[in-house]
């Protein structure tokens, strides 16, 4: 009777070892279940704080500091238009007149300057075309930085001191890549005014040190966005997007027919009397014609047509998207 009590004893033994082990392996899968969870709901709300975070660098991406375009709105001189907004060249009885909007950070913004730059000069010195410019913080915006904002001010302050069109071409000829926000340092801006005869004076860097027109060119970029444009460049003859039909896109040989035409009363884009299109310049009436592209980051595209950023005017534009010969795409 001992042997099969002790027998019974052994095997209830076991049974009870056996029985503890498969209850610890239970609750060390439970303990290891909850530190599974434990960590992954730990890695969820990092994921989503970080996510977080960079939506909010991205949503004050390119706002810059706000004192920089705080202040009173001083025009330059001569600015024209709605709202005094657009900064004219050309002579003011010429017929038909080129309504652009420009980013100097703009990549498709250079392609249609270097595209057009004769053309349109050429055209101007004729007495056939004037062109007003509104300068926009596209750039800025999309890509961080104060280039666009700083850049449009010293080309406003170049305004003043009867220089605009020298240093307008100065800044595209002499663009940084698009990333490269060289154009936020004023030194910059006035190592490039050097090669304006008589542009860089006390009074020049006084207007772009102090940023005497950062709100003016604040108040041009919301102009820009009340029209709902698409992009920069955006270029309107007579009202009408110059980029518009893609199926036979422009060339500066096709404007520059359009406007001789439009001098002569035979019709073309130029035969109508532009004030009464583009509201003075303004931003009003211009952005019914204007189809461009979409508000993204620029990209460029190739063939002579450009690249739009954030913008295309129809053209090809940078990411955007950018105008100029016709044929690329959009992108800012």
């Amino acid at each position: 009777m001992s042997e099969k009590n002790d027998g019974a004893n052994r095997d209830a033994t076991k049974r009870s070892a056996r029985e503890r082990l498969q209850a610890e392996r239970e609750r060390q899968k439970t303990r290891d279940k909850r530190r599974r969870t434990l960590i992954v709901a730990a890695a969820v709300v990092g994921v989503l704080g970080l996510a977080t975070v960079v939506g909010v660098i991205a949503a004050n991406a390119g706002k810059g500091d706000k004192s920089d375009s705080a202040g009173p709105v001083v025009a330059p001189s001569g600015a024209t238009g709605k709202d005094a907004l657009a900064i004219r060249t050309g002579k003011p009885e010429a017929k038909s007149t080129l309504t652009v909007w420009e980013d100097f950070r703009c990549p498709a913004c250079k392609s249609f300057e270097d595209n057009y730059r004769d053309t349109i000069h050429e055209l101007e010195a004729k007495g056939l075309l004037k062109v007003d410019y509104h300068l926009v913080t596209l750039i800025d915006g999309n890509m961080g930085g104060s280039g666009s904002l700083k850049g449009a001010n010293a080309a406003a302050c170049a305004q003043d001191a009867g220089k605009f069109t020298e240093y307008h071409d100065i800044l595209f000829q002499n663009q940084p890549e698009e990333v490269d926000d060289a154009y936020g340092k004023n030194a910059k801006l006035l190592e490039l005014a050097g090669k304006v005869e008589g542009l860089d004076t006390p009074e020049f860097r006084t207007c772009v040190e102090e940023g005497t027109h950062n709100s003016w060119v604040a108040k041009s970029h919301e102009a820009f966005g009340a029209g709902n444009f698409r992009g920069t460049p955006t270029v309107l003859l007579d009202g009408k997007d110059i980029f518009a039909d893609q199926a036979n896109p422009l060339t500066p040989q096709k404007l520059k027919e359009q406007v001789e035409a439009g001098a002569k009363g035979s019709g073309g884009a130029g035969a109508k009397g532009s004030e009464k299109d583009t509201g003075k310049g303004g931003a009003q009436g211009e952005a019914k014609a204007s189809p461009s592209a979409s508000r993204t980051p620029s990209r460029s595209a190739s063939g002579g047509s450009g690249s739009r950023s954030d913008s295309s005017s129809g053209s090809g534009t940078s990411n955007g998207t950018g105008s100029g010969a016709g044929n690329g795409s959009a992108g800012g």
